[in-house]
């Protein structure tokens, strides 16, 4: 059984980057277990001297990313670069090794022309801290706001198609990175 975190990186209720990973987590095959970050707008704020053991919320982050064989981010742009919450989770990781040689990709939902600053950050920002990026699972899947049906999630069989193969690649490249 492959592990795969999902993560997004808005905390906007009606966020398509949520709706997509949800979507994400409802089609996963037999082999591949997802579970959910969703603390991302309780983590304190980063700062180098605090190892975070004192927080909750740190420590669960840390476990939530020991237990993950993958992890798969979903992240709008704010500001031509990552929302402050989701660089703010990923600051906790320098130094500590939780995310050194994980295997991780990522599904940009944005249209083509948008979106490109944050998925840069987050590549440059996944690099510095040493994760195993599989550039060939991240994808761009556009969603649109009335793309997301009722229950959360995306009906769309392109994306659906598109989400399935981003996820069954960031598992066999898991497979393959575990000794």
């Amino acid at each position: 059984m492959t592990v795969v975190l999902l993560i997004s990186g808005s905390t906007r209720s009606a966020s398509t980057n949520s709706a997509a990973l949800r979507t994400v987590s409802a089609i996963a095959p037999d082999g591949i277990r997802t579970r959910w970050y969703d603390d991302l707008a309780a983590l304190p704020a980063f700062a180098p001297d605090d190892d975070g053991s004192a927080h909750p919320s740190v420590l669960a982050l840390r476990e939530q990313l020991s237990d993950a064989d993958a992890v798969l981010f979903s992240t709008p742009e704010y500001a031509g670069t990552l929302p402050g919450s989701l660089k703010n989770l990923l600051d906790w990781t320098v130094g500590t090794g939780d995310l050194y040689e994980k295997p991780v990709a990522w599904i940009t939902v944005a249209p083509v022309g948008r979106g490109d600053g944050a998925t840069a950050t987050l590549r440059s920002v996944l690099a510095y801290v040493g994760a195993d990026v599989d550039l060939g699972a991240c994808r761009r899947l556009p969603v649109l706001r009335h793309d997301v049906g009722r229950d959360g999630l995306i009906a769309d069989a392109e994306f659906r198609s598109g989400a399935s193969a981003v996820l069954r690649r960031l598992a066999r490249h898991a497979q393959r990175a575990t000794p």
